[in-house]
């Protein structure tokens, strides 16, 4: 059974990744052409935008409240496919957006006879917009979106961690990881997507904190990292 490929989830992920081309066509155009002026590498000017929401996260998101900043097709289906082979029942996500990626994930829950996906959206416009599209794509009933901080909306997380997606501010991966980190289950899986924060690579690619951690070759460039909690 693939989820993925029935018509509700399909047309609207479709429908999802056109809108977020659009989106994002400029902030992106921006970005490139300040890398290009600068004559800055994307891990430069990844440290420079992690400066700014060092200095306030909630202001940059803020900013960014029309922008979907969603992952690619290619990494969606990684999603799916990593939390069907983990046969995932309990699933974080950080920084659930318009819910492009939670749409993968649920989809993945819904075929492995069900579970429960726990997101967390700092704007509440893009938390509203994430559970319509859930729902456009049937799979509302599986998906708590809590709109919010978090550090806050994170505190309890109903059970056992299978798998965790960090797709939210930077800066805030480590301390989202940490808050979550008493609830991951033996050989649960961690992708940070552009986790270009030190800090937080330092931490699971630390064997001694219980961790099995590298880059992942999906969506190449995109800084990704993939770890497995062994400890």
């Amino acid at each position: 059974m693939n989820s993925l490929l029935s018509a509700p989830v399909a047309q609207t992920l479709d429908r999802l990744h056109r809108d977020a081309a659009a989106a994002d066509q400029a902030y992106i155009a921006a970005i490139m052409a300040s890398m290009a002026a600068t004559g800055t590498t994307l891990e430069q000017e990844a440290a420079r935008l992690m400066l700014e929401e060092r200095r306030d996260y909630r202001a940059t998101y803020s900013d960014l409240a029309d922008n979907f900043l969603a992952v690619s097709p290619t990494f969606g289906r990684f999603l799916y496919m990593l939390a069907r082979a983990r046969r995932a029942t309990r699933i974080v996500e950080f920084g659930t957006s318009m819910g492009v990626s939670t749409i993968y994930l649920a989809a993945a829950l819904r075929d492995n006879g069900g579970g429960r996906l726990i997101g967390s959206e700092l704007e509440p416009a893009k938390a509203a917009r994430a559970r319509a599209n859930l729902q456009a794509a049937g799979l509302g009933d599986l998906v708590d979106v809590r709109a919010g901080d978090a550090l806050r909306t994170l505190g309890d997380v109903g059970g056992p961690v299978d798998l965790v997606l960090l797709d939210g501010a930077w800066s805030l991966y480590l301390p989202v990881l940490r808050l979550v980190e008493p609830h991951l289950a033996p050989g649960a899986a961690i992708l940070g997507e552009n986790a270009f924060d030190q800090a937080y690579l330092d931490h699971v690619r630390n064997p001694a904190n219980g961790y099995l951690s590298q880059p992942l070759p999906v969506d190449e460039g995109r800084g990704n990292e993939f770890t497995v909690r062994t400890g």
